[in-house]
């Protein structure tokens, strides 16, 4: 009998959280699944996690701002509003690819970024990577930045940078979220879409690409999700627990991108030639500069970018300045 009390005491301190997960497939959707696996780990910490599935990100990031979600996992680019510092982590052109986000997930999850991951009541708990996103087109023809002009691009109309961007070619935006902007290319309503390939099977992106379109192999940024929490209703070492947890999931993520990535078609990917890749390299910096200097983006994430682009590759254009 003497065991009771202390295991009443430990039942009575486990903390119940909810934790409101984007997923635009549901809670059958691989968001949710991967997130499932944090239950048991929260568990040993004493904190038990409620989890309801949204498949309208909007929806997700309102309830978490009015207090109905504990925790949060949305898109880097939604999570801006909440940390200006990792919400500009998706900037366009910033990561080239899976080495340099590698070092940056790896920096961000040291216990010392910690200052740059809170913002007032908020704390950037986890990142996980989304890979590359790429543009996807239903006409393969139109395979150059001059044939951009005038050609409409389902556009994320809350996204200050895609619509620059957009803009800065010359197309035209077609205002969309992460809940329509596939069916918006699929059923042709617009010309181009852009997404990371994990996005090509769930959302059907192969209706839109088939027959005469196709997917460019160049990153025009790198998509992640972030793993957002009320500092208050957590322990303070909670945002700690979850990162650590989050970098052991890192290969995991990277064989599930890995794997969508190779499960599209050779046939659909168009190579760009070297030249149209420096030229696109240098507009997107264009773009991303022009964003820093608005307060779009936070100048210590694209300082600290800027410094892993050039320690993975030296010969840049950028890294000589």
């Amino acid at each position: 009998m003497g065991a009771l009390p202390g295991l009443a005491q430990a039942q009575a301190k486990v903390l119940e959280r909810s934790f409101c997960v984007f997923d635009p497939v549901g809670a059958n959707g691989p968001l949710f699944t991967i997130t499932k696996t944090f239950q048991p780990v929260a568990l040993q910490h004493g904190i038990k996690l409620d989890l309801r599935a949204y498949t309208d990100e909007k929806v997700a990031a309102e309830d978490f701002k009015a207090g109905q979600c504990d925790a949060v996992l949305l898109t880097g680019t939604r999570a801006r509003e909440f940390n200006k510092f990792t919400g500009s982590l998706e900037a366009m052109g910033a990561v080239p690819g899976e080495r340099e986000m590698r070092l940056l997930y790896n920096t961000l999850s040291q216990p010392k970024a910690r200052p740059f991951l809170i913002d007032g009541d908020y704390e950037v708990a986890g990142l996980f990577p989304a890979g590359a996103v790429y543009l996807y087109t239903r006409d393969r023809t139109l395979n150059t930045v001059e044939k951009l002009q005038g050609k409409r691009i389902a556009t994320l109309d809350y996204d200050t940078a895609s619509v620059r961007m957009v803009r800065h070619v010359g197309a035209s935006v077609v205002g969309s979220n992460s809940a329509n902007f596939a069916g918006k290319f699929n059923n042709g309503s617009v010309d181009f879409a852009y997404a990371p390939a994990v996005a090509y099977q769930p959302l059907e992106l192969y209706k839109g690409v088939r027959p005469n379109g196709g997917i460019f192999r160049y990153a025009i940024g790198y998509m992640n999700f972030q793993v957002i929490i009320h500092r208050d209703r957590f322990p303070d070492d909670a945002g700690q627990m979850v990162r650590d947890e989050s970098i052991k999931r890192l290969d995991e993520a990277y064989g599930i991108i890995a794997d969508a990535e190779s499960g599209i078609p050779a046939n659909e990917w168009i190579d760009l030639p070297q030249d149209d890749k420096a030229e696109y390299n240098d507009m997107l910096r264009q773009v991303r500069l022009s964003l820093l200097k608005d307060g779009v983006y936070d100048e210590r994430a694209i300082k600290l970018m800027k410094a892993i682009r050039c320690r993975v590759d030296a010969t840049r254009a950028e890294c000589a300045s």
